[in-house]
């Protein structure tokens, strides 16, 4: 049985996949275990499929799979971690600033009782006002609004125990926020300095827009995370609080009108508190609405609400 799968993304990476190629080979023998790499070709227009197929032709526990066309990370992630077979998954960027003799350690540190091992590029080698200062304070945000508090989210390098990471559903650009869906999942996750090297070939793909990107995703992956099952929690809430702010502003209009003889048609308050009152009950029903959606998607998809993590039985 495949004890480890590695997946690699590949956009437009011809040049860096020999010496990668090289070194993840050198890594997985040095395991002892079996293992695969399977390598997802995310539409890329350099060439850098040929080479893959060469490199699955001469050793078999390399994969290629080539996507129709670009799709983005999460979508060639997703892939093949669908593909893997291991009991336990590495993901790992195809630019070679990934060094693959750092999966030993993260396998080491998973076996000892964690589920999701981080990778933490702790001496970064990239532009600091372009990479390193946005990355920085999406991080910051991310631990604070998930309550996961890792120092690197955005750093590919990471191991998973594969029967949590294929149960949950990957889109958008959420490959990032791995550790956050899995954490609502009852995962238990660590942090390991890894080994990060400079690009010595190509270009990055990642910008200063992605950061916008990364907190518009945040919003979903803390709705998605913490009331996907409940949504009238959150809406039922702000629904409440918008009633509360009105009931106030209405009192406080009456109280003016009775003892300082202020006519309500002279008090704009009273107009945002009716607003506030029609806004609350907006959500009120979006809140309702969104109950409706979620428990027909959970009876349509045959999916639980939860995550079995261990099962003990005796045998006859």
């Amino acid at each position: 049985m495949t004890k480890l799968s590695v997946v690699i993304p590949v956009l437009n990476e011809a040049e860096a996949l020999p010496r990668l190629a090289r070194e993840l080979t050198a890594a997985l023998d040095s395991l002892g275990l079996p293992c695969e790499a399977i390598w997802v070709d995310d539409g890329s227009t350099d060439g850098s499929f040929a080479a893959l197929r060469e490199l699955a032709a001469a050793d078999a526990r390399h994969k290629a799979l080539r996507l129709s066309r670009n799709c983005g990370q999460t979508a060639a992630l997703a892939a093949g971690i669908a593909e893997a077979s291991g009991e336990w998954i590495v993901t790992l960027d195809a630019d070679g600033q990934n060094d693959p003799a750092d999966i030993a350690a993260l396998l080491a540190r998973a076996r000892s009782g964690y589920d999701v091992v981080s990778g933490w590029r702790k001496d970064r080698h990239d532009a600091f006002f372009s990479r390193i200062l946005p990355s920085r304070a999406a991080n910051a945000v991310i631990s604070a609004v998930t309550g996961v508090q890792l120092h690197d989210f955005g750093c590919t390098l990471k191991i998973y125990r594969a029967s949590l990471l294929k149960s949950v559903d990957l889109y958008g650009e959420m490959h990032r926020f791995l550790p956050a869906l899995l954490n609502y999942a009852g995962a238990s996750i660590s942090e390991l300095e890894v080994n990060h090297r400079p690009r010595e070939t190509g270009r990055s793909k990642y910008g200063l827009a992605r950061t916008f990107k990364v907190l518009l995703d945040l919003l979903t992956v803390k709705f998605m995370g913490e009331f996907i099952t409940k949504p009238i929690y959150l809406f039922g809430g702000i629904s409440l609080a918008l009633l509360a702010a009105s009931a106030a502003m209405a009192c406080y209009t009456l109280y003016n009108k009775f003892f300082n003889h202020i006519f309500v048609k002279d008090q704009p308050l009273f107009l945002v508190a009716i607003f506030f009152a029609l806004v609350a009950a907006q959500f009120a029903f979006m809140g309702l609405i969104a109950e409706v959606l979620i428990r027909t998607y959970h009876s349509a998809n045959r999916k639980p609400p939860y995550t079995v993590a261990e099962r003990s039985q005796a045998v006859d």
